[in-house]
């Protein structure tokens, strides 16, 4: 089964109005509306850049049990990686399951697809 993240990008004051929209009842989310908003194509870039997006195959295809093994596995250092992978945890993107003494990254999604402002 393909999990598939829905992606928003829209303008911080369209989703501030928006949000208040919803919450006073002037408006109803739509099915399927995106779960996470970006406020600009930049910022969706920088999360999801192509060194961070190499980042996610490695997890996925390889699932390294801690991140020690990642860092190992990208070349990448272990503090870059944790800054890295709790900003795509604040988003949904991936899972940073504490299992023993170790730190374990998970993809949480197979695919992402993006969705413009209104």
């Amino acid at each position: 089964m393909v999990r598939k993240m829905e992606i928003g990008i829209m303008s911080r004051d369209k989703f501030k109005q928006y949000t208040l929209d919803i919450a006073e009842g002037k408006q109803k989310p739509r099915k399927g509306e995106p779960k996470i908003w970006f406020d600009s194509l930049e910022s969706l870039a920088q999360v999801l850049s192509t060194k961070n997006r190499e980042l996610l195959k490695i997890i996925k295809e390889r699932t390294p049990g801690s991140l020690k093994e990642l860092a190992e596995a990208t070349g990448r250092s272990p503090s870059n990686l944790c800054r890295t992978l709790k900003n795509m945890e604040q988003y949904g993107i991936v899972e940073l399951r504490k299992e023993k003494k170790t730190i374990k990254p998970l993809v949480c999604f197979d695919s992402f697809e993006a969705e413009f402002g209104y």
